[in-house]
């Protein structure tokens, strides 16, 4: 079993920045893309970022030049560099992985339980 868990998440006012963390722990072979979701109360989950394995990243529009995604392969961690946050930016965000459990097989998806970022104006 895979279990992913985030921190770093809490109250910052707006301007701040924050530091989110994912950790995968478990038995498995490789894990191919990791990613950050959010979701705010009311509003469905959205897309923050994703890195694949080999470091290509992908962002939401909406926080393109104010967030940074990145990776430790060895450490199965990805982070989320959150700055200049908004008001808006405020939601539970959630990582995101597609894990191998052996080289021959497919991937799987996984959730962590969610860290709750609250940025206040």
């Amino acid at each position: 079993q895979v279990q992913l868990v985030e921190t770093g998440g809490g109250l910052v006012q707006a301007g701040g920045s924050l530091r989110l963390s994912c950790t995968a722990s478990g038995s498995f072979f490789s894990i191919d893309q990791m990613g950050w979701f959010r979701q705010a109360p009311g509003k469905q989950r959205e897309l923050v970022a994703t890195i694949q394995s080999g470091g290509r990243t992908n962002y939401a529009d909406s926080v393109k030049g104010r967030t940074t995604i990145s990776r430790d392969n060895a450490k199965n961690t990805a982070y989320l560099q959150l700055d200049s946050l908004k008001p808006e930016d405020t939601a539970v965000y959630y990582c995101n992985a597609n894990v191998r459990p052996t080289v021959s097989t497919t991937t799987y998806n996984y959730w962590g339980q969610g860290t709750q970022v609250t940025v206040s104006s």
